[in-house]
């Protein structure tokens, strides 16, 4: 506590000296520091704080103190009583200027007994905007009666000024807040763009006819939509269908695949965090939900939520609120939940691991994909989409044509990975072909060992792919006595170029032309030492 008297100063000189300090910068912390330093040279000061009040909550919020230490930014908040707030919100009534102690004034001394403050004397500046009460500028000195009425005089006179001063600091946080909320929202949006891309659903109008009738149906609804099938047959696709024919698809559609996210960190993608929530939250984030308002959520594979996700997750439905992760403030959600996944979940909900009343919530209108290989009508046209897309990603000007007779070899395979299966096995085939024809012998055909080779394995045990391969050229070779090439050769009956064919004889090492009798292949060797060799 300071006992020495302080020089008197000119009020015009006082006022003009703190508005420069106060206005000097917009980081409120340091533009009461450098008040406190003149300011404490002129009259009684231990402490000066900058105060803002909010009428919702009813509470005075401490945002900066400057003391000996120096000035910091704050967040203290004293709820205070009902009685109380109704003198803050008519303070156009009251005067602009109070020189009190903490002893005799209802608000100040609530805001003391909050603060743990000893007996002081304060001079309040009450700050008003448009008369509206906004906040207040406090000096705080221990002790009583500290304050003259000279004293008051000189800080009545910067009243006005540091109501603009807080303006300008409130008007900062927001334009900040907003500005790194637009910065994470570019982030994450270009990030989407990437990834996304709108694409028509290919077999619309063939094998998944049934599927789109049920997608135009509840495409106008909020109703959540589970759809489920195995893997690789497209769900997302029908998700973005959803969406786009919905009203919400001028608002965001967000994507989250729940089992690529570590369990420690659904909560806040889901829902988002507060600054300082947990270690390494240097900065709010909003979550996919957040993002979704008024949009709709994709949920790949639900069944991978932990139960603790589970539980908020069932809130979000049932409630349409939540909070970020650290954050008190409940948010209002207006978001579309569609969710997919490959698992049978009402095994799951039968196994305990997945919780029954979330189960209903997302099943209201469920959305069941089949396999490529019950609607086998749609391989040729998804095979003409692919081949036109990996092209266009490759860069090569021209589409290669499909070997004969390899639509019916592709429409003979079960596909167990689905339409993802057909995509990369056409990727493959064109790396492979050269410039070639395409061709997929490296595709099984469905109930043989590949055309030709079940006596093969009659014979022995199970051969391997290149085997069967081989068995097949050999088997058409013995056709046609050896010739490859012209009318009646194996590339003929194969379907697949003369030149193609040799290269793959050669990599398989068998013989043909002139060697065909003379050199029989190593194949054809161990074909004849399986077949001389006793059983067993």
């Amino acid at each position: 506590m300071a006992t020495t008297a302080k020089p008197p100063i000119d009020q015009n000189d006082f006022f003009r000296e703190v508005s420069i300090r106060i206005c000097g910068s917009l980081e409120i912390d340091k533009a009461l520091w450098s008040c406190f330093l003149f300011v404490r040279e002129v009259m009684p000061l231990d402490e000066m704080y900058m105060a803002v009040y909010d009428p919702r909550l009813g509470s005075m919020k401490i945002v900066a103190v400057a003391d000996a230490k120096g000035g910091r930014n704050c967040s203290h908040d004293t709820l205070l009583p009902p009685v109380l707030r109704l003198e803050l919100e008519g303070a156009r009534w009251y005067p602009r200027v109070r020189n009190v102690d903490t002893n005799n004034d209802p608000i100040c001394n609530h805001v003391a007994r909050s603060r743990g403050w000893n007996m002081s004397s304060l001079l309040v500046n009450r700050l008003l905007l448009e008369d509206k009460y906004v906040g207040a500028f406090v000096a705080r000195a221990e002790g009583k009666k500290r304050y003259s009425e000279n004293h008051c005089a000189l800080w009545g006179s910067v009243n006005e000024t540091a109501a603009i001063a807080l303006a300008n600091h409130q008007k900062y946080r927001e334009l900040s807040t907003l500005k790194d909320v637009l910065a994470d929202e570019k982030y994450y949006l270009q990030n989407e763009l990437k990834k996304f891309r709108r694409q028509e659903v290919v077999g619309a109008d063939l094998g998944l006819r049934a599927i789109m009738e049920r997608v135009r149906m509840v495409a106008p609804y909020t109703s959540p939509v589970l759809i489920s099938g195995e893997t690789g047959t497209g769900k997302e696709f029908i998700a973005n269908a959803i969406h786009d024919l919905s009203p919400r698809s001028g608002e965001p559609l967000i994507k989250l695949n729940c089992g690529a996210i570590p369990e420690s960190l659904i909560d806040s993608e889901l829902f988002g965090h507060e600054k300082g929530a947990f270690t390494g939250a240097c900065t709010t984030k909003r979550g996919r939900f957040e993002r979704a308002q008024g949009g709709t959520i994709f949920l790949d594979e639900v069944s991978e939520l932990p139960p603790a996700a589970q539980v908020r997750f069932l809130r979000v439905l049932q409630e349409k609120e939540f909070e970020r992760v650290g954050g008190t403030v409940t948010i209002k959600g207006d978001v579309r939940v569609i969710s997919a996944t490959n698992c049978n979940l009402n095994d799951l909900v039968a196994k305990g691991k997945f919780r029954e009343d979330l189960y209903f919530r997302l099943n209201v209108f469920p959305v069941c994909l089949p396999p490529l290989r019950e609607r086998m009508d749609d391989l040729p046209v998804l095979l003409d989409h692919f081949i036109e897309k990996k092209c266009r990603e490759m860069g090569l000007r021209h589409s290669p044509r499909l070997g004969a007779g390899m639509i019916d070899r592709l429409m003979g395979h079960d596909w167990p990975g689905n339409v993802r299966e057909l995509e990369n096995a056409v990727e493959r085939a064109i790396i492979l072909a050269k410039g070639e024809d395409l061709v997929f012998y490296d595709i099984a055909v469905r109930g043989s060992l590949s055309c030709g080779a079940r006596a093969e394995e009659i014979e022995g045990e199970p051969l391997g792919l290149s085997e069967i391969e081989a068995a097949h050229i050999v088997k058409v070779l013995d056709k046609c006595g050896g010739r490859v090439s012209g009318k009646g050769g194996a590339a003929e009956l194969l379907g697949v170029n003369s030149g193609t064919l040799r290269h793959r004889m050669r990599k398989l090492a068998i013989a043909f032309g002139r060697n065909y009798n003379t050199n029989p292949s190593d194949f054809q060797v161990a074909k004849l030492r399986r077949a001389t060799q006793p059983p067993e």
